[in-house]
């Protein structure tokens, strides 16, 4: 039986435009070890207030929030900061790799800053994670000479530097064309499937959504399918 990674509980949300309106409304799921999962639902209906609160960014909701067994509701801003580092990899429309440093040193970030393992460790993974995602040959390329689908690739071994207990997306094929998208699904896919790696990805793409393990679909900040 797998574990769950992640799991929201009665978790609401409100903002004030001018008056007090409720844009998450009882919140309940779970995501499990190996788990691809997609969050669908029209622009405004809270998908991406709830990515927020599930990485752990927004700390002001109601409800109780648990990532890998752990509770996250209630954490100081310096706790959250580490469990984002070591628990969460984030793949985003934009890929947020920094043009001075190459390839390879953008996928070792985030593990250097967590400090866990010694150096040759580290690149090793790394290695390991570009030969997995079939794109060794761009370690020592600068992130201005890649295209659109093979920075998603590496901003994805980025996300995974640090063996993380879940990955979250926003749109991470939103900017990409059929052909890339394609590659960033089966990328994915392959991560669920050989390393049991669970996956929550917030999507407007509904033939990525509906190849996914799950869907949980959401309209008016409440959650209507999953």
């Amino acid at each position: 039986m797998n574990s769950v990674i992640l799991e929201a509980k009665h978790i609401y949300k409100q903002f004030y435009d001018p008056v007090k309106f409720d844009v998450l409304k009882d919140i309940n799921f779970q995501v499990k070890a190996g788990e691809f999962v997609s969050v669908i639902g029209k622009s405004g209906c809270g998908k991406s207030t709830l990515l927020y609160i599930l990485s752990t960014m927004d700390t002001d909701y109601q409800g109780e929030l648990y990532v890998d067994g752990k509770k996250m509701t209630g954490l100081k801003e310096k706790e959250l900061a580490a469990v984002r580092n070591e628990k969460i990899g984030f793949v985003f429309q934009f890929h947020y790799l920094l043009n001075e440093f190459t390839v390879l040193e953008n996928i070792l970030l985030p593990a250097r800053k967590l400090a866990k393992k010694p150096e040759a460790a580290l690149k090793d993974r790394a290695h390991f994670l570009l030969k997995t995602l079939d794109i060794s040959k761009l370690a020592e390329k600068n992130p201005r000479q890649l295209s659109g689908g093979e920075k998603q690739r590496v901003a994805i071994a980025r996300a995974m530097i640090n063996e993380p207990a879940i990955i979250m997306g926003d749109e991470p094929t939103g900017n990409l064309d059929k052909r890339n998208s394609e590659i960033v699904f089966s990328t994915f896919q392959q991560l669920a499937q050989e390393f049991n790696q669970s996956l929550l990805i917030v999507t407007h793409d509904p033939e990525f959504a509906e190849r996914t393990n799950r869907i949980i679909e959401m309209e008016d900040g409440r959650i209507i399918r999953q």
